[in-house]
């Protein structure tokens, strides 16, 4: 300030080049006072304070700076007075303190002989609040633990679910299959160490989207009573070098953290695509380290208990290298659903409508090669159309039969281009058998 003395600009210089020296910050502090700037006083022997709690010089002379009386400036903070170390003074006329017993009354503390009240220390709290900050500032991350329970917690693992294969209209092929790969060894321990069949294992689920890869996934995991961890291409990329690798590394941590624990790898043609196309050196050490999880290298107790699904629509478009035995050895073709299949569906999208004498049989058959998208999208039209003719008429009308088939008849199977660019892969880029299934499929529907 500019009415300020030398001596006082001199100690404000003193105090904010050593900060935490309180002695000096209280002789500015009393020199201050001396000026009649009590409110500067009281901000400086706060700040005093703040570096040395309990001191009683500070507190004697904030007591000063704000008036109160200097008797009370000694008193520890509530109000109490402190255990004499020595010999006590008298406290007040008629009052004395024998050598070693403590100067604190039985009952309250009563006021000094002077009438001066009892200092307040709430009320000076109360005063200050604005100028003395708080000691220690909270650590965001410590409620949450050390680092590494953050990054156990950063993945998130869903519980066993209630969704079974019993849940999965249909499909008994892939439901065989599925019980040899996972279900059996599991629920036959003795028989699974008798064959030496480890508990562990990989499967590839390829084909058009919208049959379900997604929902025998989860059905498996609530088959082994295993915990479910989702991972897809925006989970595991980062913009930072070596930050995706170390993703895929913690995911697969997580998984074997919380075995049994089925990772369900969605859209692995994004995630695991073929290096030898791929010109972004970032995406092939993610197909790396990827493949090192898959063997457990980078784990000592390796996979065990931990299993591996994979969907993709365009299996040709993976990394051949994780499909070699030991990784995603086996391969499951997820068909459109079959009639057993569409009755479910269409009953499931159905249950909550009003409907009125829907022939099931007639939908069934004017559905074929649906995906379980496009049944719903079939219930979904033809609800549309009675709903807009309800709020035309003014009355409600049901969904019949008539809604469904022609909500049917508008909407073309989204599986058709799916099959005509699967058909030329089968036919002329089946090296090793890959594509028998999907080949006798197409042998079977007579779109070869």
């Amino acid at each position: 300030m500019a009415d300020e003395s030398p001596l006082i600009r001199s100690l404000r210089a003193a105090v904010a080049a050593a900060p935490g020296d309180v002695p000096l910050r209280l002789h500015f502090a009393e020199l201050l006072l001396s000026e009649g700037r009590n409110d500067e006083a009281v901000a400086e022997a706060a700040v005093a304070l703040q570096h040395a709690p309990g001191d009683a010089d500070a507190r004697a002379l904030m007591m000063r700076a704000m008036g109160m009386p200097p008797a009370a400036a000694t008193a520890p903070a509530g109000g109490a007075r402190p255990e004499p170390s020595g010999p006590a003074e008298p406290t007040g006329p008629g009052q004395s303190s024998a050598p070693g017993e403590a100067a604190e009354p039985a009952g309250p503390v009563e006021p000094p002989a002077g009438g001066a009240p009892a200092f307040d220390w709430d009320a000076a709290e109360q005063q200050v609040q604005d100028v003395v900050g708080p000691r220690f500032l909270e650590d965001p991350q410590a409620a949450a633990g050390d680092g590494a329970a953050g990054d156990a917690d950063a993945w998130d693992v869903d519980a066993p679910g209630a969704v079974r294969l019993a849940d999965v209209g249909g499909m008994d092929e892939v439901k065989e299959r599925l019980e040899a790969a996972f279900l059996a060894p599991m629920r036959n321990p003795e028989l699974r160490r008798l064959y030496g069949k480890s508990l562990r294992g990989g499967l590839l689920l390829y084909g058009p989207p919208g049959c379900g890869k997604t929902f025998i996934a989860r059905a498996v995991a609530g088959e082994l009573g295993a915990n479910f961890l989702t991972v897809s291409l925006s989970d595991v990329l980062d913009m930072w070098i070596g930050a995706s690798e170390k993703n895929i590394h913690d995911i697969f941590e997580t998984a074997r953290r919380q075995a049994p624990c089925v990772v369900f790898l969605d859209e692995l043609d994004a995630l695991g695509a073929k290096r030898s196309r791929t010109h972004h050196s970032g995406l092939r050490n993610v197909v790396n380290q990827l493949l090192t999880e898959l063997d457990g290298i980078a784990s000592g107790a390796g996979n065990e208990g931990v299993f591996v699904l994979a969907a993709t629509n365009v299996p040709w478009d993976v990394d051949i290298a994780l499909r070699r035995p030991g990784r995603l050895d086996r391969t499951l073709l997820v068909l459109p659903p079959d009639a057993t299949a569409r009755e479910s569906i269409l009953r499931y999208h159905l249950r909550e409508r009003p409907i009125e004498a829907v022939d099931l049989g007639k939908l069934v058959k004017a559905t074929e090669d649906f995906s379980g998208a496009d049944l719903a999208h079939v219930c979904e039209s033809a609800a549309e159309a009675a709903l807009l003719d309800s709020a035309r008429s003014g009355s409600v009308r049901l969904i019949t039969t008539k809604d469904l088939l022609g909500a049917a008849k508008q909407i073309k199977p989204s599986t058709e281009p799916w099959f005509a660019a699967a058909r030329n892969v089968a036919m002329f880029a089946n090296e090793g058998g890959l594509y028998d299934d999907l080949l006798a499929h197409l042998k079977r529907k007579r779109k070869l």
